[in-house]
């Protein structure tokens, strides 16, 4: 039992500094700042029970995945970094905030950026389904299969508290205070998206090299 509850500290810890709800809490912000407090509610929610199916399927299948169509987490982590290094841009010129809604239009853009940016790669990105496999082939006992379903069970309970609680922030910051800390925010954005870009050319290039 001991062991079981070590395994999954080590998973909540790891998943929620891997996750980091707080630094994906600025961009849902800048994203849902058209939307009124139930559709921002449902944006949230929805992210975040989309990003849990997906970090269990990846949990159970995700080698499989990988192998069967030959994808490597290297690549996976430049393909994110470019997507978070656009988004970075968007937010450091302040795009993402002039962003309107129609009324007509409000469902599908809620079901659009719930998946995506938000769900992936934002909350789900390539080091939570890294150290999603990692974990699922170390959890050798049903004990410790239920502890780190339950440990990703509570970090995306704690995303979706943290996402939902922005709703006042925004209130509070209002339209400059939003503006300024998107820009700061989207430079921030920018640089993670270099290292995660360099952290999955890096070996690629290393094996070129060797090879």
């Amino acid at each position: 039992m001991n062991e079981a509850l070590s395994f999954a500290l080590l998973a909540f810890t790891s998943f929620f500094t891997l996750i980091n709800p707080l630094g994906t809490m600025p961009i849902f912000m800048t994203m849902t700042a058209e939307l009124d407090q139930s559709n921002r509610t449902k944006t949230a929610k929805k992210a975040s029970l989309v990003a849990f199916f997906t970090i269990i399927a990846f949990a159970f299948s995700g080698q499989l995945l990988f192998s069967f169509f030959g994808i490597s987490v290297n690549s996976f982590k430049i393909v994110g970094g470019i997507i978070f290094f656009l988004m970075g841009m968007d937010m450091l010129q302040a795009r993402l905030a002039r962003m309107k809604v129609q009324d007509d239009q409000v469902k599908s853009y809620v079901n659009d950026i719930s998946v995506t940016p938000l769900a992936i790669p934002m909350i789900c990105g390539p080091g939570a389904m890294t150290n999603a496999i990692v974990l699922m082939e170390g959890a050798d006992t049903l004990m410790k299969k239920i502890a780190l379903i339950t440990a990703i069970a509570v970090v995306m309970l704690l995303t979706y508290i943290i996402l939902y609680s922005s709703s006042k922030i925004i209130k509070i910051l209002g339209e400059t205070g939003n503006t300024v800390m998107m820009r700061l925010m989207g430079l921030i954005v920018m640089v993670i998206a270099v290292e995660f870009f360099l952290s999955g050319l890096r070996p690629i290039v290393d094996e070129m090299f060797h090879a």
